[in-house]
């Protein structure tokens, strides 16, 4: 009985293990695919049938993406904005979650609620609305047109609230009684246990800013402002278009998020793994 059991067992685990090996292949396919492009020649990116792998590795196409863009200056594009971005919603987020998590005030679920809907709104329908709001603020063709409307994230404030509601209440009535206010509650004693949604959320904002396409196409058009994603759709031309380059911009454009994503692995996985644990 116990070797019946144990079989069955061992094919459950195997099973399982098959279909997470086939997710992972899925997965990483592309990222091979594009690393492999971006090495081939024009003829064999854009032969068919698809050649898998290039007769000789042409490094020179990563050479040649300096030669067609201003890649340093968009790499500093994207950093600058990113950086801004991630410590504002680390700031703001973290403000408006402790404040919908521990301090009870008039109408804070409804805000909260309020604040929710956003998510349910598809992000496109705000554009037209954030476009015509730079026109007439003289922001268009500047860092901060792509800076400003990041700087809040209804998402985030939902995932830190749940980390914020997850800490016991002691520490709050413990740190009142040593005479600390809300806001030395939040800064000294909370923010830090919230470490690991504070990572977590500044892994997605740092990805999603990172990747955000739509957005700068809109409002730049001047390639001293462009950030990366942007910039390397300018390589696709209308009668023609150099995969090839494409592929070894994407790639050197990806690769910071990917170390920085290794890095942070265990505390963005705990990060989410805790979020919603407790509500």
């Amino acid at each position: 009985m116990n070797t019946r059991i144990h079989q069955r067992k061992s094919v459950q685990t195997g099973f399982i293990h098959l279909i997470l090996i086939l997710g992972a292949v899925i997965m990483v396919t592309p990222f091979i695919w594009m690393f492999l492009t971006s090495v081939k020649t024009l003829g064999e990116s854009t032969a068919i049938p698809p050649v898998l792998l290039p007769k000789t590795f042409q490094w020179s196409n990563y050479s040649k993406v300096f030669l067609n863009l201003p890649f340093f200056t968009f790499y500093w594009n994207t950093f600058i904005t990113t950086v801004i971005k991630v410590i504002g919603q680390l700031i703001i987020c973290s403000l408006a979650a402790y404040a919908f998590a521990r301090i009870s005030f008039p109408g804070r679920h409804f805000f909260f609620i309020l604040m929710l809907s956003v998510l349910m709104v598809p992000g496109q329908v705000f554009l037209i609305p954030q476009y015509m709001i730079m026109k007439e603020l003289g922001w268009l063709n500047s860092l901060t047109a792509l800076i400003v409307p990041g700087l809040f994230s209804a998402f985030g404030t939902f995932l830190l609230r749940q980390f914020f509601m997850t800490l016991p209440h002691e520490l709050e009535e413990a740190a009142k009684l040593d005479g600390c206010n809300q806001f030395r509650i939040y800064w000294q004693i909370m923010l830090p246990l919230a470490k690991s949604g504070m990572i977590a959320l500044a892994i997605f904002t740092m990805l999603w800013s990172w990747n955000d396409l739509m957005w700068p196409l809109i409002v730049n058009s001047s390639p001293d402002k462009m950030v990366l994603s942007a910039g390397i759709a300018f390589l696709q031309g209308e009668h023609k278009t150099n995969y090839t380059i494409i592929m070894a911009g994407s790639m050197m454009a990806i690769l910071p998020m990917i170390i920085i994503f290794f890095i942070f692995q265990r505390s963005f996985i705990q990060g989410i793994a805790f979020t919603g644990s407790k509500s």
